[in-house]
């Protein structure tokens, strides 16, 4: 039986451009191994599979493979799978219409809201679902900018140092000086594979961020690195920004209220993504996350596989 597919640009509103996702529906049947294989054949930075919700009252299950591994939550899929659910339920996004569902993912129940409007690009926002968390680890700089080609004067910006957060997948977030310094920035994987911390029996990946961006408006450019998962580097990455989200917070001492950050991702590929993320803070803590942004359907097919 033939399974149909869309392939979709997440967290950019123009084609080309953003995170490229494959969305592959009705994906009853298939084995893991199938899952994994298939994710191998499209080699997108993820791809994710809907299937039937286990909770009649939830909208769908996703499943969420990198052509290495499965992942139990991940950003540019929630946000590309809510707005190819939403624009298949409605014949596509030539109307005006905001969508609510509740997509199963491995990490918990995920609320989103895909936006539709006629001429313009698909928006989701999803509300994270779990808050991130500081894991406590010890790292020599030198180590860290060795991996990343890198010198270690080069590492650090205001109070922002390296530190170990984890919102479904976890990350090492290693600030640099500015974007001359993040554009020069390579990991060799065998050096990160042998440094990296594991959290959720997850090894971290790579989250190089500065302050500002190429983008005017951008309050942060960041690039994202994990070559164990079979990416060697990602144009943007949601659970990278939810759990860049405690690091905001932590070093730039966040006050009570609400909080709108812009992130760019994916500059340096060619590829610019803008990741809006939002915070609630209440009594000096984050007690509320979203993340989104837009994403195009660029290409549709079928997969003939049973």
């Amino acid at each position: 039986m033939p399974r149909q597919y869309a392939i979709y640009d997440v967290f950019s509103s123009d084609p080309l451009t953003g995170n490229p996702l494959a969305v592959v529906f009705e994906a009853e049947g298939l084995s893991d191994e199938a899952m994994q294989q298939i994710a191998g054949e499209f080699n997108l930075s993820e791809t994710v599979f809907i299937l039937p919700a286990e909770n009649p009252a939830h909208g769908a299950a996703l499943r969420i493979f990198t052509p290495g591994r499965e992942l139990p939550f991940a950003g540019h899929p929630t946000v590309g799978a809510a707005i190819a659910l939403a624009e298949r339920k409605s014949g596509g996004n030539e109307v005006d219409i905001d969508l609510m569902n509740v997509l199963e993912e491995r990490v918990g129940p995920v609320r989103t809201v895909a936006k539709l409007q006629r001429g313009e690009a698909s928006f989701a926002e999803f509300d994270l679902p779990r808050l991130s968390s500081r894991i406590d680890v010890e790292i020599s700089k030198d180590v860290v900018a060795a991996a990343l080609q890198l010198e270690p004067h080069e590492i650090g910006f205001e109070n922002h140092h390296i530190s170990f957060w984890n919102a479904g997948v976890p990350f090492l977030m290693v600030p640099v000086h500015d974007l001359s310094v993040a554009a020069k920035a390579r990991c060799e994987a065998s050096q990160w594979e042998q440094l990296a911390p594991i959290a959720d029996g997850q090894l971290a990946d790579a989250f190089v961020y500065c302050r500002g961006g190429v983008a005017h408006e951008a309050h942060f450019h960041a690039r994202m690195f994990a070559p164990h998962a079979g990416i060697n580097e990602d144009p943007a990455t949601g659970s990278a920004a939810a759990a860049f989200s405690g690091a905001i917070h932590q070093f730039d001492e966040l006050l009570d209220g609400h909080h709108a950050i812009l992130i760019e991702q994916g500059v340096e590929m060619g590829r610019p993504s803008k990741i809006h993320l939002h915070l609630e803070v209440d009594g000096g803590k984050i007690v509320q996350g979203r993340i989104g942004g837009n994403a195009v359907k660029v290409a549709e097919g079928a997969l003939l596989i049973d």
